[in-house]
């Protein structure tokens, strides 16, 4: 082949990739463009009327008067989580179809469920983290410490002695307990109850010592003057509280955090620019006026975020609460 034959194949070859790529952004652009084509619906692993769902509420309202179409919200309760979960994961990967995860869908059940139908990593594609609510570690005020270095020395001093109530073994309530206990180096008793009502009721009556707990039920019961409060779990402090240290700087253990996030995640092989332009939104609409302030009182705060940023707190916290779940000695269920 001589010279100009290749230049010629050259050229040919470069303006055909060109093209190719000209249409390619051409159809990208058409999609975000078409993008939402029909209302979108976000399956909510939780019943109505809660945290989880009306929170959700407000935030894909705000995602569907920007996009032009209803996001409607479709509650399915259940199996920790798990019905929603699995639903979501066979829905077609079109983008309007989405998933309210949580740290309990998204990561425990990876390690506290023996038969577990859908893989987080796997048949996900992370849209961004949107909101999460941290927990308070409350104590009776009969407990001799007012601070969690207080309340540490008071349980080595006492092997055996402190017992923590949670709403359910292998929860997200459970192993924020025992992520403290371990952490810190204690022999305390777990006492699970079914709810936090039950188990709010009998810490203010003396039956256990102490309890981590979200805002919206625990911080009443401060505010009242029936729990003292010590701490908050998240890595910094709480708006709902600012006045109560986080457990690692109150405690002298760094790192610990525990949480209850939530965030929104579409079947995996969604396209990339439905992805984006949910998680735009969604971010805008953690920054709405006036949000951070109705929902401070039941302990929320709002996150946003990219996906990538949601894959890798996902990443991270999987062989976390598996090391506190097998630390613990809790079978899977």
């Amino acid at each position: 082949m001589n010279r100009g034959m290749l230049a010629r194949r050259m050229a040919r070859d470069v303006a055909c990739a060109c093209m190719g790529l000209t249409l390619a952004l051409a159809a990208a652009g058409a999609f975000a463009q078409a993008f939402p084509a029909r209302s979108v619906r976000v399956v909510v692993p939780y019943p109505p009327g809660g945290i989880g769902d009306t929170v959700t509420r407000t935030l894909t309202q705000s995602m569907g008067e920007a996009l032009g179409q209803p996001f409607v919200i479709d509650n399915k309760p259940g199996a920790s989580q798990m019905i929603g979960a699995e639903l979501v994961a066979r829905a077609p990967a079109d983008g309007h179809t989405l998933f309210l995860g949580s740290v309990t869908s998204l990561a425990i059940n990876v390690n506290s469920q023996k038969k577990l139908n859908y893989d987080p990593q796997k048949d996900f594609a992370p849209v961004g983290m949107a909101f999460y609510s941290p927990l308070y570690l409350v104590v009776n005020p009969a407990i001799a410490a007012t601070s969690v270095r207080e309340l540490i020395q008071l349980a080595r001093a006492q092997p055996g002695r402190l017992s923590f109530a949670s709403i359910g073994q292998g929860g997200s309530i459970h192993l924020a307990g025992e992520l403290f206990r371990s952490m810190a180096g204690l022999d305390m008793v777990h006492v699970p109850y079914k709810g936090s009502a039950p188990a709010l009721t009998d810490l203010i009556g003396g039956q256990v010592s102490l309890m981590f707990d979200a805002g919206v039920s625990a911080l009443p019961q401060v505010r009242a003057g029936k729990l003292r409060a010590l701490a908050v779990t998240s890595r910094t402090r709480s708006a709902s509280a600012p006045e109560l240290p986080t457990v690692a700087e109150a405690g002298a253990l760094p790192g610990y955090e525990a949480i209850i996030w939530f965030a929104l995640a579409a079947p995996a092989g969604t396209p990339r620019e439905a992805i984006l332009r949910l998680s735009q939104e969604l971010s805008r609409a953690t920054r709405m006026p006036g949000l951070r302030e109705r929902f401070a009182p039941q302990g929320v705060e709002f996150a946003g975020g990219t996906p990538e940023e949601l894959a890798e707190v996902i990443r991270s916290e999987i062989p976390k609460w598996g090391k506190v779940l097998k630390d613990a000695n809790v079978a899977p269920e």
